[in-house]
């Protein structure tokens, strides 16, 4: 089982600081009249790690069929092990750095601030006619100023909410009726009387960097994050001490169950069932059903309640990407081979039925496949509910290239709120000055 996406690209982040139906057909027009190398010959690498890898590997007798005169070697560095590799190859001026590397979305920015150059602009190589192809937010995040194209996305992940149907019918608790966190806080204290069940779980002590992932998820859902698209400190700002005070309130209330210790914690505790809610991204629901296949029909999932009665329900939380080497002798070649695998809705497809990670190309969801009811799911529609969360409109999010000191002073804090009984407010302006501090950016006001 992979470790928790999430939690790799944070973890690699503080490291690195300290057949589907129709729609686009990629390959047609080949790369830009700017490219380097033959378009049609060549040999490309490609970093990845552990399930993407295996499916970009899977797929190069498909591109070769296309491209015979290419030829792909995919490996798998490893995550975190990769975030290091790329660092480590840019920072020697791209000696040694893959063709096509894939990439984090919090990782991107600090390798465009930190090594210019190092990505291939993918505007020059044809990227521009796929702008409206990937969910929303997500073109700004990989042309952040709209001058160049640093990748393209794939896959977007949306907030999700996995639950317990079976606990909630027990303690009376109608799940889709929970419109808003506070509503949410009222269910979690039914259930608590009801079945002696937490309603979720979080990392109190900040034992692993991705500790903050419910706090995260309710800045998202208000359309903010750690850093507005200036680059300014967002981690005081009202919508960050209204999150933080969610989860202190579910705290307080004894509705949080502590799951220290990382992912074998987390795994444990959905075997246990100590927690009847898990408010994680798309790509968990696959966790969910290889760690307890036999619970199948007990589980369900929507979108997450919003924060504020009338607000959105739908964030992309995170998601990955694929850039090229502004280095690399064979930009041209790698650039159709990024094209075939990130624009064609029936490879997207593909990659989905294997090893379900969620496409960031909205011409995928017309395949059937999207539309099937879950049986494990008690029989939702689990790719039209994140669907519709793809289709709502996102802002894009700015992790620059400080999200990993952001993640270290906001997981502090949280520990400091869940353990002491800390104020959010006090605390999160604390966690602003200190990364103020820290970055020389300023603390929006």
């Amino acid at each position: 089982m992979e470790m928790s996406r999430r939690g790799v690209m944070a973890l690699g982040a503080a490291l690195a600081v300290g057949a589907g139906s129709g729609g686009l057909t990629a390959c047609s027009a080949g790369a830009g009249s700017g490219a380097v190398g033959d378009p049609a010959r060549g040999e490309i690498s490609v970093w990845s790690w552990a399930g993407p890898a295996a499916e970009m590997r899977a797929l190069v007798p498909q591109f070769n069929k296309l491209y015979p005169a290419i030829k792909v070697t995919v490996q798998d560095i490893g995550n975190p092990a990769i975030w290091d590799k790329i660092t480590t190859s840019m920072a020697a001026d791209g000696a040694g750095l893959a063709d096509v590397l894939h990439i984090g979305v919090d990782y991107l920015p600090a390798y465009t601030d930190r090594f210019p150059g190092q990505l291939a602009d993918l505007g020059g190589l044809g990227a521009a006619r796929y702008r409206r192809a990937f969910a929303d937010g997500l073109w700004e995040t990989v042309s952040r100023d709209g001058s160049r194209v640093d990748a393209l996305p794939w896959e977007a992940n949306s907030g999700g909410f996995y639950y317990r149907r079976d606990i909630f019918e027990e303690a009376g608790v109608d799940a889709d009726g929970l419109g808003t966190w506070d509503d949410v806080i009222e269910a979690g204290l039914k259930i608590k009387k009801k079945t002696g069940t937490h309603l979720l779980g979080i990392d109190k002590p900040a034992s692993q960097p991705d500790s903050a992932g419910l706090f995260q998820l309710l800045l998202q859902l208000q359309g903010t994050m750690y850093f507005n698209l200036d680059g300014d400190i967002m981690v005081s700002s009202p919508e960050a001490v209204r999150a933080m005070t969610l989860v202190k309130r579910m705290n307080d209330a004894g509705l949080v169950n502590d799951i220290s210790g990382g992912w074998n914690a987390l795994i444990s505790s959905i075997k246990s069932g100590t927690a009847a809610v898990l408010p994680w991204p798309t790509w968990f629901g696959g966790v969910i059903e290889e760690t307890v296949p036999d619970e199948a029909g007990l589980w369900g999932v929507r979108l997450p309640p919003a924060v504020r009665r009338g607000g959105t329900n739908a964030a992309t939380v995170n998601s990955t990407h694929l850039a090229i080497s502004g280095t690399s002798r064979h930009q041209a070649a790698a650039w159709n081979f990024v094209e075939f695998v990130l624009t064609r809705p029936q490879v997207q497809v593909q990659i989905y039925r294997d090893k379900g990670i969620a496409p960031a190309l909205l011409a995928a969801y017309e395949d059937s496949l999207f539309h099937q009811p879950s049986a494990f799911f008690g029989g939702a529609h689990k790719g039209e509910v994140f669907l519709d969360a793809l289709k709502a409109p996102s802002p894009a999010f700015n992790y620059t290239s400080d999200y990993a000191r952001a993640l270290k002073a906001v997981t502090d804090a949280q520990t400091r709120v869940l353990l002491k009984g800390a104020d959010p407010g006090t605390e999160l302006r604390r966690a602003a000055d200190q990364l103020a501090a820290q970055t020389a950016r300023k603390v929006a006001r």
